[in-house]
């Protein structure tokens, strides 16, 4: 059968990570690639209580069918929390969706047309580009450096006519950086001052290392910023439960086009979250997952100062679950993957998180799945191979 599809269908691409992943999956490789949180950390007690909790008192309402905004208790804990940093959230602002990634669909299809001038981070998470790119934006990639992005770089020119500027400020998916404080008040001084919208995309921001969160861009600009939180890294990523914070106007509007999408988030899990949530338990199960990705996050830069030949360069996070790696401009870490498979040994490829002019020569590897040992073992077979492509590189260099 010839299925008759759309143009948008036409131009989709599969996510490079997802094709990655089906090599990986299998258990002598030793995967730097998924974005995916360390198993260990899944309060599997605690859901196992909250479920039968849940089912014993409320089943009917857990099993049935809810309103599109969400859980009314659980959005009032979300906004409760939100408001412990003096910037006051309404329940009335917060939406429940079935992951942040829907959060980004969601916004996606309520704010850009075809041609909309979006504005992004140098390089920027690559489920957002999918999420954007279905309704055909005109991206607009933002200088960014080790600090991440630039806002001396959002010039009138760049700013003008822009449907909104995608932000992730704490341990940025890939490169794993966090945006200063005082970056922070620049940039939302200058949405502000010149009405940008900001999508502030924060699942990372439980994830420092040494429990020391700041300011968020929403509590510093709260009219001009959509916060995008999760439970995906601090509970566990199946349950799908996601949320954004916004104005009324806006949250009306994206309640609209998730009843088009599927009426609502799934009930039975808000009522399970919520009963997890609501005793306080974050807080005793935060500091572990910290304490973890710290040390899985140390063992990995000890292995790269250890392994790397020269001319290699990585980032060192302060908190979340990536290191971005720069290599020589020779190398494509495109190229180079299908070699470190056959290593066993896999990462992601740095040139799909940029919305326009790819750096080839830079990986994402992510810490948190693998034991010390085995990063030590993977980062030593990666620190191998990339040492042979720089010899071969150096070989077939004209003598001047």
């Amino acid at each position: 059968m010839q299925w008759p599809f759309s143009r948008r269908a036409q131009a989709l691409t599969s996510s490079a990570i997802r094709e990655i992943l089906k090599v990986t999956e299998q258990p002598d490789v030793i995967s730097f690639a998924g974005g995916l949180p360390s198993a260990a950390t899944f309060p599997v007690e605690a859901m196992r209580a909250a479920t039968r909790k849940v089912l014993a008192e409320r089943a009917e309402s857990a099993l049935q069918y809810g309103p599109s905004e969400g859980l009314g208790p659980l959005r009032e804990w979300i906004a409760a929390q939100h408001s412990a940093d003096g910037s006051e959230v309404r329940p009335s602002q917060v939406l429940l969706t079935t992951g942040s990634q829907q959060a980004l669909d969601l916004i996606a299809k309520a704010l850009i047309d075809p041609g909309s001038r979006v504005l992004v981070e140098t390089p920027t998470y690559l489920g957002a580009l999918q999420a954007f790119s279905l309704f055909e934006p005109d991206y607009v990639s933002v200088a960014s450096d080790e600090q991440g992005l630039l806002p001396e770089a959002l010039t009138p020119e760049v700013i003008e006519g822009a449907r909104f500027l995608y932000a992730l400020p704490n341990f940025q998916n890939p490169t794993g950086r966090r945006l200063p404080l005082a970056r922070r008040e620049a940039l939302a001084k200058l949405a502000r001052e010149q009405g940008l919208p900001i999508i502030e995309d924060d699942p990372y921001g439980d994830l420092d290392y040494q429990g020391e969160r700041l300011a968020s861009l929403r509590s510093l600009a709260p009219q001009q910023v959509i916060h995008l939180g999760s439970f995906s890294k601090v509970l566990a990523p199946g349950l799908r439960l996601g949320y954004v914070i916004a104005d009324e106007p806006l949250i009306a509007k994206l309640v609209q086009v998730k009843q088009a999408a599927d009426l609502h988030t799934p009930s039975f899990t808000q009522q399970v979250v919520h009963e997890i949530v609501s005793q306080g338990f974050l807080k005793e199960h935060i500091p572990g997952i910290r304490a973890l990705y710290a040390e899985r996050c140390g063992a990995m830069l000890a292995a790269l100062e250890r392994h790397m030949p020269r001319g290699v360069h990585w980032n060192r996070p302060e908190g979340g679950m990536f290191i971005r790696v720069t290599l020589p401009e020779a190398l494509d870490s495109t190229t180079l993957l299908g070699e470190a498979i056959r290593e066993r040994v896999a990462f992601v490829p740095g040139a799909p998180f940029y919305a326009t002019a790819p750096r080839a020569n830079t990986l994402r590897l992510s810490f948190v799945t693998v034991a010390p040992a085995r990063i030590e073992e993977g980062v030593a077979r990666l620190g191998r191979l990339i040492a042979t492509h720089l010899e071969g590189v150096a070989a077939h260099r004209p003598v001047l």
